[in-house]
């Protein structure tokens, strides 16, 4: 797809979503597999299934439900993605990242994402939930390669902080406010979709690498690119291969997520109720 094509399927895709609301959100947040119920969390929805939407592509990942949902979490006007596309799915780049454009378009400015991860660092146990402060893109493809889209940003960006500062502060505090225990630390993505052997679990530990999954940091990548403030969250599923006792399994990974769901809802609901 040219850069043409690309802009018009992104004006495309915010035209239609704005037909369907009539108020500009302040936030918009990810949902990563089996934390679909911070959905329900949303007040007077509007859910539009990503089918309808141009672009979109339906999900076909357990644990994500492919609908875009549009209201309010504690006052606040948010539009929250019910699953997501990935690169795995066969999906291209612009594709994986494409509502993130669109929710530039809209003008949304803060971006929330959360995924389920596999824990490397010793403190990233199942169940527990991780800040994510920096990532590791190494076996991501960018994102950004093709022209640049000038609209949204510029040819080179900096990534010295994906994470925003600010936001990661007001995480902590949130959490604390909240009795939750949240840990910090590196997130590695990888492609997927087979899960990383024990070699590269090691190789990524020695790096310093806290949790790895299949997500997050091309729409990471691109909000950056737009100028947007992006916090993330990793809910720790399983423990990576090798460091754990069993084999790896995705239903394993959307039960363990199922356990801990509440702790993940009133952390987000409260870090968009005071953003």
């Amino acid at each position: 797809m040219n850069k043409e094509e690309l802009m018009q399927q992104i004006a495309t895709a915010t035209d239609y979503i704005k037909s369907k609301i009539d108020f500009t959100p302040e936030v918009a947040v990810i949902l990563g597999s089996g934390l679909g119920p911070l959905a329900n969390e949303v007040e007077s929805p509007v859910t539009i299934p990503y089918s309808d939407i141009p672009g979109f592509k339906a999900s076909t990942v357990v644990g994500h439900a492919g609908t875009l949902i549009a209201g309010t979490i504690k006052g606040r006007k948010v539009l929250v993605m019910n699953g997501r596309f990935h690169f795995y799915e066969g999906h291209p780049m612009e594709t994986v990242t494409l509502p993130i454009r669109v929710f530039a378009a809209m003008g949304i400015t803060k971006l929330i994402v959360t995924n389920a991860a596999g824990g490397i660092g010793d403190e990233q146990i199942p169940g527990s939930i991780m800040l994510i402060t920096d990532h590791f893109s190494f076996f991501c493809k960018s994102p950004l390669l093709g022209p640049n889209l000038d609209e949204f940003g510029p040819r080179f960006k900096d990534m010295t902080e994906v994470y925003t500062h600010s936001l990661r502060e007001l995480a902590r505090k949130v959490a604390a406010e909240n009795n939750i225990s949240l840990t910090e630390g590196v997130y590695n993505y990888v492609t997927g979709p087979q899960y990383e052997t024990p070699a590269e679990i090691r190789a990524l530990k020695l790096l310093g690498a806290n949790a790895t999954g299949m997500s997050t940091v091309p729409e990471a990548i691109v909000a950056r690119h737009c100028g947007m403030d992006v916090l993330g969250f990793s809910l720790i599923t399983n423990k990576a291969a090798g460091l754990g006792s069993s084999e790896l399994s995705h239903s394993e990974v959307t039960e363990i997520a199922h356990k801990a769901e509440r702790n993940m809802v009133t952390l987000v609901s409260n870090v968009i109720k005071s953003i």
